[in-house]
């Protein structure tokens, strides 16, 4: 990373650096960058920094080439620049820290200002150029400002008559220490490559020298592996890749973690290893790859610091991202989706008059891994006595189950459904009238076919219609957060339909989320029957329903991810508006319940294709052997199915099973199922995701055999596992 004059050579990254920058599409744009932001000076500005401050964090490598992270510290002032081109430290190593014994003319340094109250950061890369006994001074080879993210604020005090006790050596992690790291919420590590001075250096070992960086996140973002090895995240940072760039052309590093109440250190060398492809990463929230450290050695100094801190006060990015238990609890949800958690109800807010949001929280599944769009599946106890407002015919019907779109984003801490009050339903009705805080539901992790393509670089159009908002106000949500998290703004328009503001849902939110979004996401209210009350402009925007001459007003010509949700007659007339519009089928995406779907004017996808033409070479049977089996394998009854009785979902309901449904038209995937033996018929198409070995019980039969010489008349059986 050392640079001694930008002008004499033609990059300030070094290979390692480039690599990485290529692999991830952004090598020409940070090379104009990092042209512009990498001095070979220190500004005024940051002269003025680091002479303000009362700790530096420093980087060097040892004579094995072991880099070494380390912290110094002396009343504010004790960093000098009397010109641009250095800066003397006018302190000396802690006792115990190797620091102290390679201090010496020619060592290498990367070094790091940060002032964890205010999150300033600025960093420099440079040669000793004069050391004595209680100072050195740093020749600048590069200089360049660093963001804020994940720095936790802190405020410092003195702590005087401090004396650093000897160093505690060891080659593994006690239990102490795995706990102590287990709980770090920051970290430093230094990385080298070519560390090793010379006079006449090339312009590319020029380039390279020692790189000294801050690590932050939630308490719980560095997982302990084993005795010797750690696991971290990396987030989405500035992408110079000098840590990771390193570590590509010299995997050894030296990571130094602060114990900020007691002032003590802990001190490690290993090697690291990045891991590009790993599938922890996506179960890590804000992971965009993840890298470990092996241990070779370390040591604690305690009572090294002569200052203490304040408790954290948590940087905004690093609260958007996970924690390893999360993470562990995400994999679990993902690989048991069949299974029923119990969700406590956290807290319960009046969205409209008749939609009513239910926050739920649970022990078992804290932070399910899901796309914003996606639904719970809930279980209902519906037998509760005095349910009669509720639908209940009497106390002893069986629980029902039932899906409900999550209204809250993936980044939130709890999860969040909202549920209109149908006229006589069993579900809404216990749900509004019979719920309190505190109360208990059961509750599968979240899943569905309906969610935010991440991946597209389209700006998105959500059209929802009263409770048809739900998933436009996850889908709102979560795209705000990433674009804040990732800087990477995604324009989002919602548009909005409701009968008049006492049925309007998600009005403050939503007006909320526009304003802190800074109009990266715009909402667009049309009200059908508006109260004389309300001020065009201003609590709505159209007086109507939502038209083809609203959608030419408002969206400028572009292409478009259109995302539908409300009634299918409202749904229906949204689709075929924007495909007269032009938008491509594929970019229209819906989500519908009942028995009613979607008619499209072509297939949106290869699942529907394959679908359709394996249903267009099936016959449904005349009768059918179907066994039922449970989680556990164990067979729960056998029945003759005959073509009269409709669906296999129908059949089971028939026989007093009670598998999952909602929609009953193959779209939400409540009901799939894994299923073995005979082939499936279809007569319409399910447009959820099945794999191989599912069906989608509430419209799928068993499909007639094909006889052959060597299986004439077999009886059709057919095996269904309700996991």
């Amino acid at each position: 990373m050392n640079l001694p004059a930008l002008s004499k050579i033609l990059s300030p990254f070094h290979e390692g650096e480039k690599i990485i920058q290529q692999r991830l599409g952004v090598r020409d744009r940070m090379e104009k960058f990092g042209s512009r932001v990498i001095r070979d000076h220190l500004p005024d500005q940051h002269r003025a920094f680091y002479q303000q401050l009362p700790f530096l964090f420093l980087g060097h490598a040892d004579a094995n080439g072991w880099p070494w992270a380390s912290i110094m510290c002396n009343p504010p002032g004790f960093a000098v620049s009397n010109d641009s081109e250095h800066l003397t430290l006018n302190a000396s190593p802690i006792a115990g820290d190797p620091l102290a014994e390679a201090l010496k003319p020619d060592l290498r340094i990367g070094l790091l200002g940060i002032e964890l109250h205010s999150r300033r950061r600025n960093r420099l890369s440079a040669t000793v150029s004069e050391q004595s006994t209680d100072h050195f001074t740093l020749a600048v080879d590069q200089s360049f400002g660093n963001c804020p993210q994940y720095i936790q604020g802190r405020e410092w005090y003195w702590h005087e008559g401090v004396i650093p006790a000897p160093p505690e050596h060891f080659s593994a992690f006690d239990e102490t220490t795995q706990a102590f790291i287990s709980a770090a919420d920051t970290f430093f590590v230094a990385s080298a490559v070519g560390a090793n001075h010379k006079q006449n250096a090339s312009d590319e070992e020029k380039i390279n020298g020692v790189d000294m960086s801050h690590r932050g996140g939630r308490a719980g973002f560095v997982r302990v592996d084993n005795n010797r090895q750690l696991t971290i995240p990396d987030y989405l940072g500035n992408f110079h890749f000098n840590t990771l760039g390193n570590f590509l052309k010299n995997p050894k590093a030296g990571l130094l973690f602060i114990d900020f109440d007691r002032g003590d250190i802990l001190q490690l060398i290993g090697t690291a290893e990045i891991l590009w492809d790993s599938p922890d990463t996506r179960h890590f929230e804000g992971a965009e790859r993840l890298w470990t450290f092996t241990l070779e050695r370390g040591h604690w100094i305690r009572n090294a610091l002569p200052v203490r801190f304040t408790a954290p006060e948590f940087s905004t990015n690093s609260l958007l991202t996970g924690t390893w238990q999360e993470a562990t609890a995400r994999q679990q949800a993902e690989q048991d989706t069949q299974r029923w958690h119990t969700f406590t109800v956290d807290d319960i807010v009046d969205e409209s008059k008749t939609i009513r949001s239910f926050y739920l929280t649970s022990e078992t599944l804290t932070q399910p891994t899901y796309f914003p769009g996606q639904f719970l599946t809930l279980r209902i106890p519906t037998n509760t006595a005095g349910c009669s407002d509720c639908g209940a015919t009497n106390t002893n019907e069986s629980d029902i189950v039932r899906t409900y779109t999550v209204s809250s984003a993936p980044a939130d801490r709890r999860l969040r459904i909202s549920v209109k009050r149908e006229f006589n339903g069993r579900a809404s009705g216990y749900l509004h009238n019979h719920l309190k805080i505190g109360d208990s539901l059961e509750a599968q992790s979240p899943r569905g076919n309906f969610h935010w393509q991440p991946d597209s670089p389209r700006p998105a159009v959500l059209i929802g219609a009263g409770v048809g908002l739900t998933p436009m106000v996850a889908i709102a949500r979560h795209c705000w957060l990433e674009s804040y998290r990732t800087r990477k703004p995604r324009p989002v328009i919602v548009f909005a339909a409701a009968r008049n503001a006492a049925e309007r849902p998600f009005f403050e939110e939503l007006e909320q989320l526009q304003t802190q979004s800074q109009g990266m996401v715009r909402v667009v209210w049309a009200l059908s029957q508006p109260e004389s009350s309300l001020k065009p402009g201003q609590d709505y925007h159209h007086h109507g329903r939502i038209n083809q001459e609203l959608f030419q007003a408002v969206l400028p010509l572009d292409d478009y991810d259109c995302y539908l949700c409300g009634p299918d007659t409202f749904m229906q007339s949204m689709y075929n508006t924007l495909s007269d519009l032009g938008i491509n089928d594929a970019r229209i995406f819906a989500e519908a319940f009942g028995p009613s779907s979607l008619q499209r004017k072509i297939p949106t996808d290869s699942q529907s294709i394959k679908l359709a033409a394996h249903s267009d070479k099936t016959q449904p049977a005349d009768s059918a052997l179907v066994r039922f089996f449970d989680s556990d394998q164990q067979l729960i009854s056998e029945h003759t199915w005959q073509a009269d009785e409709g669906s296999l979902l129908e059949l089971a309901e028939n026989h007093g099973l009670q598998p999952a449904f909602s929609c009953r038209a193959g779209q939400c995937g409540a009901c799939v199922a894994r299923v073995e033996g005979a082939d499936i018929h279809y007569d319409n198409q399910p447009q959820c995701a099945l794999n191989e070995g599912q069906v989608a019980l509430c419209v799928g039969r068993p499909a007639a055999q094909i006889d052959t010489p060597d299986t004439p008349d077999t009886p059709i059986a057919l095996s269904v596992y309700m996991d």
